[in-house]
């Protein structure tokens, strides 16, 4: 018989930080996660290579267009984005350590499926792999950290959300000269290495998105800085 979510490891109640927990732990955790999924605005390096598939050294007329391309990168950013907005309530409930174990299945398999399509010349693949189940990863993956470090660091609102903003940017100043260089190394007479670099940066990301989900802890009920008093709700005049 499988264990409620409330009594097995991925429970809320089991990631509760004890005192004395050193709070900064929480950052790398989080941006383990955003260095990931800011891949997603490095997304551009595969366009020409994707463009040459079948062609290898030249576009065929069968090749894939810049203006077929162009979709994978916005259907990741709608689903990013209904992700996130619907994902508010439900992230409260179980916690951010399934929120982000989910983002990282998600992201992850988004690079298997579309590796999938490019080995069969499938764009509809990119479209559902990178696109839909990636941008899912996306939004997931993105309110996760940003409300896990707003909540441990209340008396430093403006650095928590510039931390986790930060890591997202710097996943494309990783994700793009890492997928340059795989593709170049993975590149042969018969293949541009995109389905290969697909595979290898999906299995990177799921780990260390999987060492984020793990790593992540939250504050007890109540808990507050020391020396932080919170401010005071100002009363209304109606």
């Amino acid at each position: 018989m499988t264990k409620p979510l409330s009594n097995s490891w991925l429970a809320r109640e089991r990631i509760i930080a004890k005192s004395g927990f050193n709070r900064w732990l929480v950052a790398p955790a989080a941006l383990a996660v955003h260095l990931c999924i800011g891949q997603v605005y490095a997304f551009s390096v595969f366009n020409l290579p994707l463009t040459k598939v079948l062609g290898i050294k030249n576009s065929l007329p069968e090749d894939w267009k810049l203006t077929q391309l162009g979709w994978i990168f916005s259907i990741a950013i709608v689903f990013l984005g209904l992700s996130a907005a619907f994902a508010g309530k439900w992230l409260e409930t179980v916690g951010p350590r399934v929120t982000m174990l989910c983002a990282a299945i998600c992201f992850s398999s988004g690079f298997f499926i579309s590796a999938l399509g490019v080995k069969l010349h499938e764009i509809w693949f990119l479209y559902l792999g990178y696109g839909v189940l990636g941008g899912i990863g996306l939004g997931l993956g993105y309110v996760s950290p940003v409300s896990t470090l707003i909540k441990w660091f209340p008396d430093r609102r403006g650095m928590a959300t510039g931390l986790a903003i930060m890591g997202f940017g710097g996943g494309a100043m990783i994700g793009a000269p890492l997928g340059v260089k795989l593709m170049s190394h993975f590149a042969t007479g018969i293949s541009v290495g995109v389905a290969e670099t697909f595979l290898c940066m999906g299995t990177i990301y799921l780990c260390m998105m999987l060492i984020g989900a793990f790593s992540i802890r939250l504050p007890a009920d109540g808990w507050i800085p020391a020396h932080f008093k919170a401010p005071k709700k100002k009363q209304s005049l109606i």
